[in-house]
This record gives structure tokens, C-alpha cells and sequence, in this order.
């Protein structure tokens, strides 16, 4: 499958690539927020791993994912552009992971400060350790879409050390009930992903670390290392 093989081109272009800096101006942004319903069909989807979803707020109670260490990861289609040939593609949760041992993390959005300061940056930076522990694909995910993805990693300047990848619809988001509703904010933010990290050997999770609110914590590149 095309899609496959350039992640795998992805992969192996990464293993040899440096890291980079990043300079971007500082400012804070700290939220509280509620979480979503999840559509009938993708609750199914879930299964009986739904049951452990938190229904309390993320301001009064700790998060809860609907998804465990030792769960199969939900399939989900992601797109992105491919560095190969600058084309729009999709691939799948199942296709990301199948046979490999790879290392997913969300942020609540491109360009916001502690995802282009600290989280992806984080995970570009420690590729090659990443890699040097077994790792085969890292990918940052996000609700914006894929042309945002592209014009976030060309800002920042970043090679293809970590795969951008567009959960524009939320269907892996709320696959995973880690959806925030940030609707009623000034900013704009609408329905956003908590920050998380994950570690999953052929589709399995082995590593969840899900972020309260807009917190950087526990879902770091460095955290993720430690776990390894």
C-alpha cells in the first residue's frame, strides 16, 4: 500500500536526519475544559472500553481515556502530505502500527506555544533515542487539517524526523475520548484534543500518558524515553 511505504521512506530518512532548533515567541495559554459526546457510531467503535470514559468534567475530575495499557488501538484514517511528492494522503491507525513499535502523540493544535516551544520539538529532538530503543514511527497528531499540519512543519523548519499527521474529523480523538470542548473560550478553539503520548508494539498500547486540560507534563518526549 502507497501509504505504507511512505511511512516506512519516512522512517528511514529519519533515522539519519539531526535535530533542529526552535525559536518561537512565548506566551502563555492555560484553559480548563468540558468533555464531548462521542457520536453513537464511534462509542460503538470503542466497544466495551467506552465504559472507562470519565463523564465528569476535566475541571472537577481526572481524565479518563477510553483506551487502557494492554487495549488494541482503534482504527482511525489520518491524512498528510507526503515529503516524497508533495501529495495528499491518508493512512490508517492499523497501517501505522501494524508489526512496528511506534510512538503517537497529540497536541491541542498547530502553531499554539507549548506545541511549537516544548512538546514537538521535544520529540524531534530525541528522534535518534527514540529510534535507539526500537522505536519505528513517531507521529504528532492534531485536529487541524492537513494543510495546517503542512504550514506548521514548514515554519518550524522541521525534516522528517516526526510524522505530521491530520485527525481533521476527530475520529481517532474521540476514538480515544480524549476530546476537549474548548467552544467556550474567546479564542476560537472549538473541539480540540487533550496533549497525550503513546507507546504501541503491533497496535497494542504499552505507554498512555493523558495530559489534564492543557498541561505538559507527563506526555513528553523525555517521559516517553523513560518508559522504554
Amino acid at each position: 500500500m502507497a501509504a505504507v511505504a511512505a511511512i516506512s521512506t519516512l522512517s528511514a530518512a529519519a533515522a539519519a536526519a539531526g535535530g533542529k532548533r526552535f525559536v518561537v515567541s512565548s506566551f502563555s495559554l492555560s484553559f480548563s475544559s468540558r468533555r464531548v459526546a462521542a457520536p453513537t457510531g464511534l462509542r460503538a467503535a470503542a466497544g466495551g472500553r467506552a465504559r472507562r470514559a470519565a463523564s465528569a468534567s476535566a475541571s472537577s475530575a481526572p481524565v479518563v481515556a477510553s483506551i487502557a495499557v494492554g487495549d488494541k488501538l482503534p482504527d482511525a484514517t489520518l491524512s498528510y502530505f507526503d515529503p516524497a511528492d508533495g501529495e495528499l494522503k491518508t493512512v490508517t491507525v492499523g497501517e501505522l502500527t501494524a508489526g512496528k513499535k511506534a510512538v503517537l502523540f497529540a497536541v491541542p493544535g498547530a502553531f499554539t506555544p507549548t506545541c511549537s516551544q516544548k512538546h514537538l520539538p521535544g520529540f524531534v529532538e530525541k528522534a535518534g533515542e527514540l529510534r535507539a530503543k526500537g522505536v519505528d514511527t513517531i507521529a504528532c497528531v492534531s485536529v487541524n487539517d492537513a494543510f495546517v499540519m503542512r504550514a506548521w512543519k514548514e515554519s518550524l523548519g522541521l525534516g522528517d524526523d516526526v510524522l505530521l499527521l491530520s485527525d481533521g474529523n476527530l475520529e481517532l480523538t474521540r476514538a480515544l475520548a480524549v476530546e476537549m470542548d474548548l467552544s467556550d473560550k474567546p479564542m476560537g478553539l472549538g473541539v480540540r484534543s487533550r496533549r497525550y503520548a503513546l507507546l504501541a508494539e503491533d497496535g497494542v498500547v504499552k505507554v498512555l500518558n493523558v495530559e489534564e486540560g492543557g498541561a505538559f507534563t507527563t506526555s513528553s518526549a523525555e517521559e516517553m524515553l523513560k518508559a522504554l
